[in-house]
């Protein structure tokens, strides 16, 4: 009888192991911007990496940082995305935007696409324009 129950407890405990999240992997880069200003302390940065295979759907964000600018540019950025979310075939990119107040002040521009597949340059260069 003890040894029934100790399988029955191995197996429970290998079943739980293999229900493990798969393990994050990360894009990290610098948001910056051509004009000579400072931010105000009031400024957020928003990055975000998203899957924009479809051009009549929204994009599907893998994910996202949202936070108080620390600092001047170049601004600072880690994303952890999941691996087992990258589709063969899809294309991915990551966009930025820096607000102050609510009101938006530089936003991407142009395409910054991403492969997602360990060839992608690090730290990532991320320009943003002014938007008004």
């Amino acid at each position: 009888m003890k040894k029934l129950s100790l399988l029955a407890m191995t197996t429970l405990l290998g079943a739980c192991q293999s229900m493990q999240p798969a393990a994050k992997t990360s894009l990290d880069g610098e948001v910056f911007y051509l004009q000579r200003i400072a931010l105000p302390p009031s400024a957020t940065l928003s990055v975000s990496l998203q899957d924009v295979s479809l051009a009549d759907a929204p994009a599907v964000v893998l994910d996202e940082q949202k936070g108080p600018v620390k600092g001047q540019v170049p601004l600072p950025f880690h994303l952890s995305y999941d691996p087992t979310q990258v589709k063969p075939g899809h294309r991915y990119s990551v966009s930025a935007r820096i607000e102050v107040n609510g009101e938006l002040m530089f936003i991407t521009t142009e395409h910054h696409a991403v492969q997602l597949d360990g060839s992608d340059p690090q730290p990532l260069k991320i320009r943003v324009d002014s938007a008004r």
